[in-house]
């Protein structure tokens, strides 16, 4: 189905990192969609002018601190009955390894941990919608990733940026699995994809990187943010959705998890009950 032509009028929708780049084309195609937009953003100043742009409104969160995306999910619950779709497209990729106020490696907790919280969080929301989809922004990079459930926080390996921001993406891409399973019945669906080398704030914090993105050269090179937020809007739109749940696209391809972990049903369920445990979640266990 050609998204171009999707109604999104009547349908509420909430992308996260929607200050700049994707996310920021994201909330400006589904508002001319006829959507109504929550835009969420660390930046009031860039978060209010995207709002302001698609006649939403703004949201504001810091995925690096888990009280805040608390209380974004409070704040999203006053202000909508239902939520239709929520994009999780925040995410960052740190050069240094550190901790968050919460005391975990902020790689994992920006791009994984926090995602998963809101989402928990939102889940009475979504089941109020008949159609309700969770799409998750993932990488390319997952495929470098390595999950040890006894060291999510690297605290006992030889920090290397992409490798940990590689880990994280790995964490979403099997958190979309086991949020299909255990919605697997409902009007919930989820799928994650790789949006392609694209020109955004990702990797903000590397003077190098934000050099080459920022370039003449750079931008020739890499897709636009309209162009990575194809993906995302393509499973916004696909007719059935079932038919994407749990889904990962490279793009607009469905692939299957090139990392052998990215495989593994044991431990994408291991990873939620220790997600649920470190956000102070119920776990849920389902068999």
């Amino acid at each position: 189905m050609d998204d171009a032509v999707r109604d999104f009028r009547g349908k509420t929708v909430v992308v996260t990192g929607a200050s700049a780049g994707i996310g920021a084309a994201a909330a400006r195609r589904f508002g001319e969609l006829g959507a109504t937009v929550a835009v969420v953003g660390r930046s009031q100043e860039k978060t209010a002018a995207v709002a302001a742009q698609v006649g939403g409104r703004m949201h504001l969160a810091d995925f690096a601190s888990l009280d805040s995306v608390r209380g974004l999910a409070a704040d999203l619950q006053s202000a909508y009955e239902r939520i239709d779709i929520l994009a999780n497209n925040a995410g960052a990729m740190f050069a240094d390894r550190r901790l968050s106020a919460d005391g975990h490696e902020m790689n994992f907790q920006v791009n994984h941990l926090s995602p998963f919280l809101l989402t928990n969080l939102l889940l009475d929301r979504l089941a109020a919608s008949s159609d309700a989809r969770v799409i998750n922004t993932g990488s390319l990079q997952y495929r470098k990733g390595r999950l040890d459930l006894d060291d999510l926080d690297a605290a006992k390996v030889r920090y290397n940026k992409l490798k940990a921001y590689g880990t994280a993406k790995l964490g979403t891409l099997l958190f979309t699995q086991e949020l299909a399973r255990r919605t697997q019945g409902t009007s919930v669906t989820t799928s994650v994809f790789h949006p392609g080398g694209v020109a955004t704030e990702v990797a903000r914090e590397s003077a190098w990187q934000r050099f080459v993105m920022e370039s003449r050269l750079g931008k020739a090179m890499l897709l636009s943010p309209e162009q990575g937020a194809e993906p995302l809007f393509h499973l916004a739109s696909v007719a059935d959705p079932e038919s994407v749940n749990g889904a990962y696209f490279h793009r607009l391809t469905r692939e299957e998890p090139k990392n052998p972990q990215g495989r593994e049903l044991q431990l994408a369920r291991k990873l939620w009950e220790r997600s649920a445990e470190l956000t102070g979640l119920p776990a849920h266990s389902q068999s």
